[in-house]
């Protein structure tokens, strides 16, 4: 039996992608933040439509490619080949990245015609 051992592990290109990925979440938290507490002030939907502005996606985009790339060289450190890691990590991270942005945007939308109240998940109690 054969077995498959790279040569020189992409460490850099992990690391980069964690880092990468790190701070894409940390600039699509704060717009979305702020995106939000405009929406608070003014109670307008056309600030939620902003959602659909270059300035809150572009940062989703970054993120979720850096955690692709993440999970893929996270593979390939561990063993695996390197097309392997991103035939396993791209489907995976774009489905996620694809319904975590759907229950965003209905989350949005609920917030726009309830309010906060739509959103407190502490009435519930079972």
């Amino acid at each position: 039996m054969n077995y498959y051992f790279p040569s020189d592990p992409p460490y850099f290109l992990f690391a980069i992608s964690l880092v990468a990925g790190l701070a894409c979440g940390r600039a699509f938290e704060v717009t979305l933040r702020n995106l939000v507490q405009i929406w608070s002030k003014s109670k307008s939907s056309r600030v939620l439509l902003e959602l659909k502005s270059a300035s809150i996606k572009v940062p989703y985009l970054g993120m979720t490619i850096s955690i692709a790339i993440f999970m893929a060289t996270g593979l390939e450190v561990f063993g695996l080949p390197t097309l392997f890691g991103y035939i396993v990590a791209v489907p995976i991270t774009l489905g996620i990245a694809l319904l975590v942005w759907r229950q965003l945007g209905q989350m949005l939308v609920e917030l726009d015609r309830g309010g906060s109240a739509a959103l407190d998940l502490d009435s519930f109690e079972g």
